[in-house]
């Protein structure tokens, strides 16, 4: 939690579980049917909503982008979603699955840093997804 400032409806990474500073992550999120937008999201077969799924690896993203540049939110530092490229889902994300999320840097420039990211449940590809996100300080 030190390293997103989303809290909880919206904290979509629920562990990290590798980490290298400049090169990857791995992390994952359990999907539960007690999530607030399965009421409303296909509420007879629900389904995990893929901008939920970009977002979570967008977040998870964000975790090695601060890990990189040795900056956290509490210093006023964030990284928000710029753009999301050549996205594509591959098979549904439902209730009682773990997605399990990797990013990959593909550049890091200034205040701009690129991912390769792809989410898996039991090791079937659900999502990919190229995505930026931009660096921003407090007040700018």
């Amino acid at each position: 939690m030190q390293y997103l400032p989303h809290r909880y409806p919206f904290l979509l990474v629920d562990r990290v579980v590798e980490i290298v500073a400049g090169s990857h992550v791995r992390g994952f999120k359990n999907v539960t049917i007690n999530e607030p937008f399965f009421n409303g999201h296909f509420p007879t077969q629900p389904i995990f909503p893929g901008v939920l799924i970009v977002e979570a690896m967008a977040q998870l993203s964000g975790v090695l982008a601060f890990e990189t540049r040795g900056t956290r939110p509490g210093d006023g530092t964030l990284y928000l979603l710029g753009a999301t490229e050549k996205t594509r889902f591959k098979r549904p994300v439902v209730p009682g699955d773990r997605l399990m999320m990797e990013s990959r840097v593909t550049a890091d420039r200034s205040r701009i840093m690129k991912f390769e990211c792809k989410a898996f449940v039991d090791e079937q590809l659900a999502c990919t997804s190229e995505l930026t996100v931009v660096q921003q300080q407090a007040g700018s």
